[in-house]
Order: structure tokens, then C-alpha cells, then sequence
């Protein structure tokens, strides 16, 4: 083995995957370039042992995810030193978290609003009215490639419009760009099709877009593409798709090319008021004739009537030998900034550090500090002065450059003490408010949630559900960039909106909430803290069909329950775990787990967790063909959840009391029982648990010696078990639909 030379390789840079393999590959180099089979028997000293196609895996690139302990027991089989393999760990930690932030982003199911009028651009607009297929539109930041794009789609017919900011060029690296798995979640769900049937392949969710699309006119645009790898994806042939970027994209091979350059003399002048005076080509020269330069300059001449071109002129010109700023758009922002009165220049600034791609009137006052009224009329005067942009209403985002600019004059200008501050309140809002959501929709289980201190943060009214349901599908990627950026609300906020992301079957964003979550309370000694992370992770393991992963974050969340005294969380783990030992087929476990589970509930007083595991027991005891038993349970469990108003809740017992009694020869009690839990499962919109009452109800009928409707039934349970892709539903309609002589229809239901 050659001597170790030259620098030991940085990890501190890599933000990729592929550029810790890079990186791991070049310490191989720098350590002698060990054999694999050397490099196993070092890491088999500090890890179980470890195949060499394993090791060899941690090298290679393309890796959608890696084993962490793996990676750093290579590193140290390397070089074993203690500094060195922490600034490993550390770039691991950061790489791992912008996977995860790369998974977070905000689509529209429509084109953002267009505020001000359009000008110029009147060959690129025809070739754009012209244009099928793969359009690209490029050039360099602020040249006016997203206004370009969306005022060519609103010309156009309308039909079904998506449109995502691809982050590819964002000034912060919290927000890396997004992935295009994320991208399609987004889209999918923008066309109606429900969580639970969106595939969590890349490929097979790219395929179910291209389907969702087929026959319709459609317009995807997608802006500030990061690069060809990005954008594949997300194309569909039957879509007109707009792509802007800042690099070429040449290999997407475009029908249509647009190579966007700053406006002409005219156009700035049409800009600026159809002005043709000397003064107003000075202004427009001295903004470099870009459209982001120009458009703010305009936005000052607005706002001070009183003043003439030609004193726009001077200024622009004085500032410009004071301060050497040749950049068109840096010289712009430093004079509107410079103009700004005091309070509208700090919420420009901290508006900069929101952790989200988008924000509302309420985000905009915590970190002001202000009342909403106040902040309302900043965001009206920052947006006419073209600072911030609403592209919907009430949503506000800022462009890039003037992110990257806002940035720089709070680090500058700014005591960090008061931007931690601006920051907590931000993330405090977020909590709270999304306490207020989850106690509106889910009033029952108030007490699972963690207990806030008293806060008197401002936050929107949430009392109504629907209202609730809006804000927090609307939130729902800040939220996750909150518990990433912020340790300190991590732990409760992941706990608060643990519902919302099981229910609405968005498992990624689960994994990375809880994640974060167990990661911050890790760091912080929080044992309860990473007791409750680890139990969410394993229900979200288990409903992915990870079973072993789920038992054994169970197992540890149950091991932490139990050393804290922690009498609810020790009856929830027993309880998780009795469904997770169910799946494997091990019902006499599931039912020891389960017995446990609900004695504890019970001497604790819990009857939400009394109730939820009475059902499941029941379920057990129908597996186990412990049919009275079965019944007992459910009647009991339907009971708890009747006094408890837990519509939810009633509507499975029914469901699964049903079945006990169709099992029992109770026909006419099932029957009952069925149409009961259907009809409820209906009022909540609850597509999973009507499939499974309408599978219920059909067998009922079939015993009743009732064929024609039981096959009808099927049928409709077959179909919304293919709308909700759920596997198991679909197998117990076909199989039923086959013994009774009647082809399953394949077509779900509209």
C-alpha cells in the first residue's frame, strides 16, 4: 500500500449522494487504494459482518440512499481519526437533510397571477403561440424568463395548467432544487388522484402523469430548471411543457428554443412609461436594460410621483460611483432598499430567511412583530414595488436575486440576536397554528398532541375543518421545512401534525418530519421526545410494507416508554405493535401486544387509545376465528367511539362488527352495521375505509343469498380499491367476484 499524499479529502462540500461516493473514492485513492476485501475486514471489526457488494455500494454513484454507520465505518477503515470522522458525520447529516428538504415543494394546479402589464417580447410570444411539445426559454437570472412564460400560457386556450418552481438556482442551500419524484406527488394530487394511489417509484409515478395527461390540453410549466436530469421526468407528451432555466438544457432537444437577452432600448422605454427622453435612457442603461432591474426602478418612479426621470437618472448615477455597483439589479435593489422606510426594510429582510418557497400575511407579521393590518399594507407597497410578488392571492414569494440581496443586508445589518428572534416567532406561528388545525379536525385526540405553552402569536382562524384542512394542505411543505431548520420545534410540531400526514397518505413528508424530529431529540437529550419520533416512524414503516423496519423502531420507542414511566406512549407502542405482528401473520403475538396495550389504556383513562385498540383486538380475534369475541370488542369499541363523537372511529367498528356478524350468520345485524359505516365513510370523504365496508357489505349480501347485489357491490369496492391502490381490498373484491361467476371490472370509478 502506497503512503498517504497530498490533503486529506473535504467532505464539508458535498451536497449530493454522488459527491460523498466522489469523495469517499478519493480518500480510497489518498489511504493506498485498499482493496475492497481489506476495507471489509477493517469495517467488519467495528460492524457485523458485511458482504463486499455492500462496501462496494458506498463508493458508486447514483445511490438514492445510503447506510449511514456503513459509510463512517469505511471512513474510519480509511483514516480512524476521531476529527476527521465527525466532519464526515456532520456532512452526511447535512447531505441526508437536502435530500430530504429536495423532497419539499409547492405546486400550482393554475398559472401564477400576472400583476402588472406585459411588455415587449413579441417574437418570442408568437414562436411560444405557436408552440408543441418541449419548449425552453433561457437566460441569465432576472431577464424576465418565468414572466415570459406565464403571460405565453395565459394566451393561450385554457385547458388543465400546472406550474412548479424548480428551485435550481435558489441563493439558499437549505432549499436545494426539488426532486422530481416530489414535483410528480405535487402534480398528481393537483389532478385529483388521491395519496394512496400515487406510486413511490420515480419511473412508475412519471408513468401515471403521462397517463393523468393523456387526451387533455394541458400546460405544464417548469421554472428554473436545474438541469436535463431534473426535467426528464416530468415531460409528457401530450402537454405543451414550458422549461425556463438558466443553463441550456440542450439535451432536452427542444421543438421550441428561446435564448432570452435583456430588453431593447425600446422595450425598457415601453417599460418605464414610453418615455424617450436622454434621462430615461440614462436610467435604462445604468440597469443594464435588464427586466428585474427595470421593473423595480419602475416601481420607485410609481412610488414617487413627485420626482422626475431625471432625478431617477441622478440617483442611479450617484449611486453607482459611491458604491461601484455595476450590477444592474444589485443597484436597483440598494436604492429602493435605501428608500424603504425602516420597518418595511427589516420584514424585506427577514422575509428572506422563511424557510418555506412561499408565505402569507401572517408569516410576514411574526417576523415583523407587527399587527396583520400594518403588515398587510408592507406586503401591498414591497409587491407594487415589485420587491415581493404575489403570484397568488394571498401568497407572497421572493425573487432569487432579491432573496440572495435581502440575505446579505440582514447578515450585514441586522443583530443576529434579533433575526433568531424574528426566526422563533416564525416557527412558533407555525406550531401553534398547526395545533389550532389539528384540534379543529381532530378534537377527539386533543390529548395525544403535545400541550403548548401559552403563546399569543397571531395566527389565522382555524376553528372551522374545512378551514383547517385548507390551511395545513396549503402550509404542508413550510411545516416540513420548519421541522428541518428548526431542532427546537421539530420534536413538537412533527408530533402535532403526525394525523394530518397518516391520514392524508403522504409518507415521504412523514419520514422526513419524524426524522427530524428523533435527530433534534437526539441532540438535545429529549428521550420522550425521541420515544415519540420513533413510534410515528415505525406506523409510517408499517403502513409503507416495512414491517421489520416498523417493528424495530416500535420495539426501541417501547424500550424509552418504559424506562420513562411513560405509561400512554408504553400503551400506544404495545398497541402499534399488535397491528405490526398482525401483518406478519403472528396473531397469537398481536393479541398479547393488543392485551396489554388496552389494559394500559384503561388504567390511564384513554379512551380514544381504549377504543382504537378494542377494534383491534377484535379484528385479531376475527383472524384467530374467535368470532364472539370478535364481536364483543367491536360493540364495545363502537360504543366508546359513539360517546366519544369519533365519527371515524364509529364508522370502523361498524365496519369491523359487520364482518364479525356476517362470520356469526348475523346477516340482517351485519347488513345494518355496513350501510351504517358506508354511509359515513362517505360524509368523511374516507375512501380506504369505505372500500373496506363495501367489501363487508357485499359478503353480507352474498350470505343473504343476494348475488346480483352482492356482485354490484364487489364491483364498487373493487373500483375504489384500484382508485386508492390498496393491494388487499382489490384482492378480497376479485376473489370474491371470481367465486361468485362474475368478472371484476377493471375501470374505476369518476
Amino acid at each position: 500500500m502506497a503512503p498517504e499524499t497530498g490533503p486529506l479529502p473535504d467532505p464539508d462540500g458535498c451536497r449530493s449522494l454522488d459527491a460523498l461516493a466522489a469523495t469517499l473514492r478519493a480518500l480510497k485513492s489518498w489511504a493506498g487504494d485498499p482493496t475492497f476485501d481489506t476495507i471489509t475486514t477493517r469495517v467488519n471489526a467495528r460492524l457485523p459482518s458485511t458482504g463486499r457488494g455492500t462496501i462496494a455500494d458506498c463508493f458508486r454513484d447514483g445511490r438514492r440512499r445510503i447506510n449511514a454507520d456503513l459509510v463512517l465505518a469505511v471512513v474510519a477503515a480509511l483514516h480512524d481519526d476521531a476529527e476527521y470522522l465527525a466532519r464526515w458525520r456532520r456532512a452526511i447529516r447535512v447531505t441526508l437533510a437536502e435530500k430530504q428538504a429536495a423532497a419539499q415543494v409547492r405546486v400550482l394546479a393554475r398559472l401564477p397571477d400576472e400583476a402588472d402589464p406585459f411588455v415587449g417580447r413579441e417574437p418570442h410570444l408568437a414562436a411560444l403561440d405557436r408552440a408543441t411539445g418541449v419548449c425552453v426559454i433561457t437566460g441569465m437570472a432576472g431577464v424576465g424568463k418565468t414572466r415570459l412564460a406565464v403571460h405565453a400560457g395565459h394566451r393561450r386556450t385554457q385547458g388543465t395548467s400546472l406550474f412548479v418552481d424548480l428551485r435550481g438556482f435558489h441563493p439558499d442551500e437549505a432549499q436545494p432544487p426539488a426532486d422530481p419524484a416530489a414535483v410528480l406527488d405535487g402534480f398528481l394530487r393537483a389532478l385529483g388522484v388521491t395519496g394512496r394511489q400515487i406510486p413511490h417509484d420515480l419511473a412508475a409515478r412519471s408513468a401515471l402523469f403521462r397517463e393523468q395527461l393523456a387526451g387533455r390540453q394541458a400546460l405544464v410549466i417548469l421554472d428554473n430548471a436545474a438541469d436535463e436530469d431534473q426535467v426528464r421526468p416530468l415531460l409528457c407528451p401530450d402537454a405543451l411543457t414550458v422549461v425556463t432555466s438558466r443553463r441550456d438544457l440542450a439535451d432536452l432537444l427542444p421543438t421550441t428554443r428561446i435564448d432570452l437577452d435583456v430588453f431593447s432600448p425600446l422595450e425598457a422605454a415601453q417599460l418605464l412609461g414610453n418615455d424617450t427622453s436622454d434621462a430615461l435612457e440614462r436610467v435604462a442603461r445604468r440597469c443594464g436594460y435588464l427586466p428585474l432591474a427595470l421593473t423595480i426602478v419602475a416601481g420607485q418612479m410609481a412610488a414617487t410621483p413627485s420626482w422626475t426621470v431625471a432625478d431617477h437618472a441622478d440617483r442611479l448615477e450617484e449611486r453607482h460611483r459611491n458604491y461601484h455597483l455595476d450590477d444592474g439589479v444589485q443597484l436597483a435593489l440598494h436604492l429602493s432598499d435605501q428608500r424603504l422606510p425602516p420597518a418595511r426594510r427589516t420584514l424585506l429582510r427577514r422575509l428572506a430567511g422563511h424557510p418555506g418557497q412561499d408565505f402569507d400575511a401572517y408569516a410576514a407579521a411574526a417576523v415583523l412583530d407587527a399587527d396583520l393590518g400594518a403588515t398587510e399594507e408592507h406586503l401591498r407597497r414591497l409587491t407594487a414595488e415589485h420587491l415581493v410578488q404575489q403570484p397568488v392571492p394571498g401568497r407572497f414569494v421572493l425573487h432569487d436575486l432579491v432573496r440572495a440581496y435581502a440575505v446579505e443586508r440582514a447578515t450585514d445589518d441586522e443583530r443576529p440576536t434579533d433575526r433568531r428572534a424574528a426566526q422563533t416567532r416564525l416557527y412558533d406561528l407555525y406550531l401553534y397554528a398547526a395545533s389550532a388545525a389539528m384540534d379543529a379536525l381532530h378534537p377527539a385526540e386533543r390529548h395525544r398532541r403535545p400541550t403548548l405553552p401559552p403563546n399569543d402569536v397571531p395566527k389565522p382562524a382555524l376553528d372551522d375543518p374545512k378551514a383547517a384542512l385548507h390551511w395545513l394542505d396549503t402550509e404542508r411543505s413550510t411545516l416540513v421545512a420548519v421541522c428541518l431548520a428548526a431542532p427546537s420545534h421539530a420534536v413538537p410540531l412533527a408530533a402535532t401534525i403526525y394525523t394530518y400526514l397518516d391520514n392524508g397518505g403522504y409518507p415521504a413528508e412523514a419520514i422526513t418530519v419524524h426524522t427530524a424530529a428523533r435527530n433534534a431529540a437526539v441532540a438535545t437529550g429529549d428521550p420522550a421526545g425521541e420515544a415519540g419520533a420513533l413510534i410515528n416512524l415505525g406506523v409510517v414503516y408499517w403502513q409503507l410494507g416495512r414491517n421489520a423496519e416498523a417493528r424495530d423502531r416500535m420495539s426501541e420507542s417501547l424500550t424509552l416508554f418504559r424506562r420513562l414511566g411513560d405509561a400512554r406512549g408504553e400503551a400506544r407502542a404495545l398497541g402499534n405493535l399488535g397491528v405490526v405482528y398482525n401483518a406478519f401473520g403472528d396473531h397469537t403475538a398481536s393479541a398479547e401486544h393488543h392485551t396489554q396495550a388496552l389494559a394500559k389504556f384503561v388504567e390511564i383513562g384513554d379512551r380514544v387509545g381504549e377504543a382504537n385498540t378494542l377494534t383491534n383486538l377484535g379484528d385479531v380475534y376475527l383472524r384467530m376465528d374467535r368470532l364472539s369475541e370478535a364481536a364483543d370488542h367491536h360493540r364495545r369499541a363502537l360504543d366508546l367511539f359513539r360517546a366519544l363523537n369519533h365519527r371515524g372511529g364509529e364508522a370502523t367498528a361498524l365496519t369491523n362488527l359487520g364482518d364479525a356478524d356476517t362470520r356469526l350468520g348475523n346477516l340482517t345485524e351485519a347488513l345494518d352495521s355496513l350501510d351504517r359505516a358506508v354511509a359515513i365513510f362517505g360524509e368523511l370523504g374516507e375512501r380506504y375505509g369505505q372500500t373496506c365496508a363495501l367489501n363487508g357489505r357485499a359478503e353480507a349480501l352474498a350470505a343473504m343469498g343476494r348475488p346480483e347485489e352482492a356482485v354490484t357491490t364487489f364491483r364498487l369496492a373493487l373500483g375504489l380499491a384500484q382508485l386508492i391502490d390498496d393491494p388487499a381490498e382489490q384482492s378480497r373484491a376479485r376473489t370474491a367476484l371470481t367465486t361468485l361467476g362474475a368478472p371484476p371490472v377493471d375501470d374505476p370509478p369518476t
